[in-house]
């Protein structure tokens, strides 16, 4: 492509929503930690290596009747909380948090068989806050 040479109306996205296709035979809780898998498409967090946090789901898409990418799922990054392993502490704020299920979270990646969640914001007795970016 040239440079420009007139005004360009540029679409605008706000960085912090997204729209995914969901992956085949797939349902989507709202407010649950939602990824991409290696295809590229939505899916539940779960312990698994290779998968892409986009961050949280926020409506309910049942998909399991159907293929990749029939349905489409709006996501949120942010600051949200989620459930403790009981592996996080204080201690573990700045850190990164992995993805044990879509709404738990822990301090490690399980010798290798979780993905990264986001950064740990903070811990309170209702769980740990974190950041996806």
């Amino acid at each position: 492509m040239a440079a420009l040479t007139q005004d360009r109306n540029t679409p605008r996205r706000l960085g912090d929503e997204g729209n995914h296709p969901v992956a085949a035979s797939t349902e989507i809780f709202a407010g649950g930690i939602t990824v991409l898998d290696a295809s590229g498409n939505a899916a539940p967090g779960s312990t698994a290596t290779g998968l892409k946090a986009v961050g949280r789901a926020e409506e309910h898409v049942d998909n399991g009747a159907g293929s990749a990418g029939d349905k489409s799922v709006q996501t949120r990054k942010g600051t949200f909380r989620f459930d403790n392993d009981g592996s996080i502490d204080r201690t573990h704020i700045g850190g990164k948090a992995y993805i044990v299920d879509d709404q738990t979270v822990a301090a490690t990646d399980g010798t290798g068989t979780r993905s990264e969640a986001g950064d740990i914001q903070d811990v309170d007795s209702d769980g740990v806050w974190v950041t996806f970016i």
